[in-house]
């Protein structure tokens, strides 16, 4: 039995640029391959058996964010961009990691 994550979009535009590869929200804007390589990216999350796997890619740079974002992690999009998520652990055995996306950021701004 194959484990995936389950991912789920705390925002609606998030969800829109994984599905339909753009956003309505004109504040959430994103150069084409930004989107390209976010949905990249959550794909790469979703066939992940669990979180502990995203370290397997090191361009992915997955970490436990700390400070202001404690309590939740990322992996890199671009140089730029990274995700934001949160993360927990489904029933009392590991059967998947849920990844709630809150955010696509700029972190260096």
């Amino acid at each position: 039995m194959h484990l995936e994550m389950k991912i789920t979009f705390d925002k609606e535009y998030l969800k829109d640029l994984y599905v339909t590869g753009s956003s309505s929200d004109k504040k959430h804007r994103f150069q084409p391959d930004v989107v390209r390589r976010y949905i990249k990216t959550v794909d790469l999350m979703i066939e992940s058996e669990n979180v502990n796997m995203l370290s397997l890619w090191k361009g992915l740079h997955y970490e436990h964010l700390h400070g202001e974002k404690e309590g939740f992690s990322s992996v890199r999009v671009t140089q730029k961009y990274r995700i934001e998520f949160t993360e927990h652990i489904e029933g009392n055995e590991q059967v998947a990691t849920i990844c709630n996306i809150t955010e696509l950021s700029n972190h260096y701004k």
